[in-house]
């Protein structure tokens, strides 16, 4: 083995590295909640198994496959039309000479916007609902649950964020580590864990402020609190929900006890023609 690949910033700088991280990411969540409980919750909990496959499908293959699928298609499609459609020419690629600090800064905070309001997008449309609730069929929260996602959810968000900051000319490393911190702090998010992070609770989501997002109550009608990364976006655009330390007494959303328990029930139900 090239002791390179040993490297830190070598592992969290290419596709296959990004794999190795998402095990650390994972090992230490479910370390965290072992030794800082919020909540009475058996490690082993009723579907906890079904989670496994969600992690390892989602986290591990359907976004590489859909990535790998997506670039296939953007050069057959630019190799028809003789047209850069997704590839920015040079002079859109704003941040391709930036210093890589700017280019993390800049991208982070963009994506973060952007999926921020897709969120919000996945609740207010009744299709997209449809997909995402899939998620919010989580009715025991932890970290594993981050994972459980319709793969669908997974084409909308590659689509609706990812490629419009292709004008940016980002380095794709930055991508990569960018992916890494949102998945820690999605798997947080997700934790059995009352943290949040004092003053930085305004900018930065946490377990304590995002457990309410899945509240079965839908808070304003669609819900609270769609923010990834940042929770800034909550307070700016009026979709916070905060209470000191209250978490939901129930999670999930109406009617529930008539959503699929099974993995393909779950995946089939958006397809079904009176779901």
């Amino acid at each position: 083995m090239d002791l390179q690949q040993l490297n830190p910033w070598y592992l969290l700088t290419n596709p296959q590295g990004y794999f190795f991280w998402l095990v650390c990411v994972s090992l230490l969540c479910l370390g965290l909640e072992r030794v800082f409980p919020w909540r009475r919750q058996k490690l082993w909990r009723a579907q906890f198994g079904q989670d496994l496959i969600w992690l390892v499908v989602n986290g591990h293959y359907a976004g590489l496959l859909l990535a790998f699928a997506a670039g296939k298609l953007t050069t057959w499609l630019e190799q028809m039309t003789g047209r850069p459609l997704f590839s920015a020419p040079a002079n859109y690629q704003l941040l391709h000479d930036a210093p890589l600090w700017v280019q993390f800064i800049v991208f982070f905070l963009l994506k973060d916007l952007l999926d921020y309001a897709i969120h919000n997008l996945l609740h207010r449309v009744p299709f997209l609902w449809r997909w995402h609730q899939v998620h919010h069929s989580i009715e025991t929260m932890d970290w594993i649950g981050n994972f459980r996602f319709h793969q669908l959810e997974i084409v909308v968000y590659q689509s609706l964020s990812w490629l419009p900051l292709v004008i940016l000319g980002v380095d794709g490393r930055i991508m990569l580590v960018i992916a890494v911190i949102a998945t820690l702090i999605g798997h947080l998010n997700h934790a059995n864990l009352n943290w949040h992070y004092g003053p930085l609770r305004f900018v930065l989501n946490s377990p304590r402020f995002h457990i309410h997002h899945h509240d079965v109550i839908a808070r304003g009608g669609v819900g609270k609190n769609f923010a990834v990364v940042f929770s800034v976006w909550d307070w700016l655009f009026g979709t916070a929900y905060a209470p000191e330390n209250e978490p939901p007494q129930k999670l999930g959303f109406e009617n529930i006890d008539q959503f699929p328990t099974s993995l393909w029930g779950r995946f089939l139900y958006p397809f079904r023609k009176n779901p």
